[in-house]
């Protein structure tokens, strides 16, 4: 982060390619990085993590500024453009590294996250499987990972995935695009 206004949260919600192209849209937001938390060992690579074995979930470090973009609102797009009940999973991508994760890194935002998945627990009558934990071990992905979307529109799950997901967003928020 590097004005100090800003916060910090993590999610994950499926690959983070989807998660990334849609919060780098959002009016507040000034930093998003696609990385890997919570899992076990040092320097995961994208092969390792898509491997199964270490723990790891692909995830987004987002850096906003509260005065522009609530946390609440950037919840409540998370909630709307990944399906947080399906367990370790998100479409056709399957395994834990797509598992439905918050992942704080202040006591204010578990409260806040808490409560928001208390509400989605509700409208979606109890199966919502997002994770709440404070974010650990974390790691940026390779480079190649960045921006991925912005720089690879027309690849085929980019254009049948993650675009939706960014459609999606612009259509149901309109009040937080850029």
């Amino acid at each position: 982060m590097t004005a100090p206004n800003l916060e910090r949260i993590t999610l994950a919600g499926g690959c983070f390619w989807c998660l990334e192209a849609v919060y780098e849209r959002v009016k507040g937001v000034h930093h998003v990085e696609n990385g890997y938390s919570n899992g076990q060992g040092a320097k995961p690579t994208y092969e390792a993590v898509c491997g199964g074995n270490t723990g790891f979930a692909e995830v987004v470090r987002i850096d906003f500024d509260p005065a522009e973009v609530s946390l609440r609102e950037l919840f409540e797009v998370f909630f709307t453009i990944h399906d947080p009940t399906t367990l370790n999973r998100q479409g056709a991508d399957v395994g834990t590294q797509y598992r439905s994760g918050i992942y704080w890194h202040t006591e204010a935002q578990r409260q806040l996250a808490a409560e928001v998945i208390k509400e989605a627990n509700d409208h979606h009558v109890g199966r919502v499987v997002t994770e709440l934990l404070p974010e650990t071990n974390y790691h940026p992905a390779e480079a190649y990972h960045q921006h991925y979307y912005a720089r690879n529109p027309d690849q085929g799950y980019c254009a049948f995935v993650v675009a939706g997901k960014v459609e999606k967003f612009l259509a149901s928020f309109k009040r937080l695009v850029k």
